[in-house]
């Protein structure tokens, strides 16, 4: 004020009082707010410590736009909320005067890929920070399109000119693994169901039966006990009194009440490797969740918020004891329900967790490695598993694609064919079956086809050392073979001649080829070799491709130089007719 104002005088105030202000309010409620997420609930944004501050505002302003259009999620806000600093950082190393956004160029872009990369950041995890700057850089643009320059409007057009890198998928973990993870958490299970249905324990020393006894009934009454509580104190003197010292006394005391978080984790892991659903879907699930029941299954209604138009899924599974997934879901509602009346909630995971009741999952990293830990779990090379729950839904689907032979009408369950073998069945832990796969096919192909009978076999009488095989009466011989079923060909209708060619006998399991043979079969031989000055290289090997390998590679080495070189001077000089069509 200019002066101490006198009665009947109004107040009157210098120019440009409290005009000095360090940070304008404006710029902090533009760079710090809250967004709200498409599932419900907000999250907060705080790019208030952002430098330079009119670049931060336009990156906020754009940030919030896209909050409320295509950016929806609450994984995807708050991954948006995460990188849109890096790219700050990297300006900031960079040693250019940038001040807004018509300071920024093409190269800003491309040199933040180059940063990433620098950082040791794969191609497909690079990629997903990458698209994310860019799609608020082009909101930017959007907004402010006369003060951003042309070339970094045109390189805005495409997220990297680098190829795109398809990430691995994520292994699954071997028979072995899981079986090991499946029995523990049944075990355990079955041990946390008898545990809360038994209720407290007695106490085998006299004194500490009052003050335990007193402590259950205020965990009953109010469904939690804290150090506020009178009893509290009273349990817990009279066990240091007598010496009783138990780190994890609270979770003992609640765990005859409630489910704990150490008892989450087997349920989790029994209920992701049963069903199959992804982890973040098994957090989610409600009380409300099973739907349907019939025939000895149930629905599971769930949360896939990654399906962006199709969240609200469900899953046929088995109903039942507690065995089944039915019924494992059937257990955790029995069992939270005394939590649930003092701490209501539509999640399914209530329990009491460091001196609360909480509901929901988060990450129960340190959780998981002490079950595991606890259970001596191994993997494939006997060390210390260290599991992961994003690898159970790949587990259970390389354990149902085993289970079905790979048939993909039935492995294919909420999934294309295109999907489920490209996510679930190329996965590295599937990749011995396919290599056995192809192995037996190529098995199949070389040694299939006829039975080959040498001659010590047929002077001996005994055709097939393992005795299988007659070998067929001379009325049954064809061109190259002795026919055992002219009238069962495989390659035609049971009870009708055999429609094929003869050569095709080189590939018929019919065929039985002794040394009596081997003349014809070495005569048509000369004839397949003569037919290639002939026909075009396509042509012969269509026609002949396969008769001349069969010959070459299977027949004439089993019965070796001395027998063929006999028969080769006795090989005919004329062929059926058929050949020559």
């Amino acid at each position: 004020m200019s002066r101490r104002p006198r009665k009947g005088r109004p107040v009157a105030f210098a120019s440009g009082a409290g005009a000095d202000r360090s940070e304008p309010t404006a710029d902090v409620s533009g760079l710090r707010f809250m967004i709200e997420v498409q599932d419900g609930g907000q999250a907060q944004v705080d790019y208030v410590a952002l430098r330079p501050r009119r670049l931060a505002l336009a990156v906020a302003g754009a940030l919030r736009r896209l909050a409320a259009g295509p950016v929806r999620s609450r994984p995807t806000v708050r991954a948006y909320i995460a990188t849109l600093p890096k790219f700050f950082a990297y300006l900031a190393g960079v040693g250019e005067p940038v001040d807004g956004p018509e300071d920024l160029r093409a190269r800003h872009v491309d040199g933040f890929e180059d940063w990433l990369a620098a950082k040791g950041l794969s191609r497909p995890h690079l990629f997903t920070l990458l698209v994310k700057v860019v799609a608020v850089l082009r909101e930017v643009a959007a907004e402010a399109s006369d003060r951003i320059a042309p070339e970094l409007r045109e390189r805005l057009r495409y997220s990297s000119a680098r190829p795109f890198e398809r990430s691995r998928p994520r292994d699954a973990l071997s028979p072995f693994v899981a079986r090991q993870l499946r029995d523990a958490a049944r075990t355990d299970v079955l041990a946390i169901i008898q545990r809360v249905a038994a209720g407290p324990t007695a106490e085998p020393d006299p004194r500490l039966a009052g003050p335990t006894t007193a402590a259950h009934a205020v965990v009953a009454r109010k469904g939690l006990l804290i150090d506020d509580d009178p009893e509290w104190w009273a349990y817990y003197d009279a066990r240091w009194r007598r010496g009783l010292k138990t780190p994890d006394l609270g979770e003992r005391l609640h765990g005859a009440h409630h489910l704990t978080a150490a008892d989450v984790v087997p349920f989790l892991v029994l209920l992701a490797l049963e069903t199959g659903l992804e982890i973040e879907c098994c957090k989610a699930l409600t009380i409300d969740c099973l739907r349907n029941a019939t025939g000895g299954t149930v629905e599971v209604a769930y949360l896939k918020r990654r399906a962006r138009g199709a969240e609200h899924k469900t899953l046929r599974v088995r109903d039942g004891g507690s065995a089944t997934p039915g019924g494992l879901i059937r257990q955790v509602i029995a069992l939270t329900a005394t939590a649930r009346r003092h701490h209501p909630s539509e999640s399914l995971w209530v329990y009491y967790r460091r001196g609360a009741l909480v509901a929901g999952i988060s990450h129960p990293r340190e959780r998981v490695a002490a079950w595991t830990e606890a259970h001596a779990i191994v993997d494939d090379e006997a060390r210390p598993l260290h599991l992961r729950l994003s690898a159970l839904r790949k587990t259970h689907k390389a354990l149902w694609y085993l289970k079905t032979e790979g048939r993909m009408a039935r492995f294919a369950v909420g999934h294309t064919a295109e999907v489920a073998a490209r996510h679930y069945a190329d996965v590295p832990a599937l990749r011995p079956l396919h290599e056995q796969t192809l192995a037996d096919a190529f098995e199949e192909a070389v040694a299939g086809g006829p039975k080959i009978i040498l001659p010590v076999e047929e002077a001996a009488g005994r055709p097939d050392p393992a005795g299988a095989t007659e070998l067929p009466a001379d009325e049954q011989d064809v061109w190259l073979a002795s026919c055992g079923g002219f009238y069962a060909s495989p390659f035609g209708a049971a009870g009708a001649p055999c429609p094929t060619p003869f050569w095709a006998c080189l590939e018929c399991s019919n065929a039985v080829i002794s040394a009596r043979k081997l003349p014809a079969i070495l005569g048509f031989l000369a004839f397949v070799l003569a037919e290639r000055h002939r026909l075009s290289a396509e042509d012969w090997r269509a026609k002949f491709g396969r008769a001349h390998a069969r010959i070459v590679h299977q027949i004439l080495p089993a019965f070796g130089d001395a027998v063929v070189g006999a028969a080769r001077a006795e090989a005919p000089a004329y062929l059926p007719p058929e050949v020559m069509s």
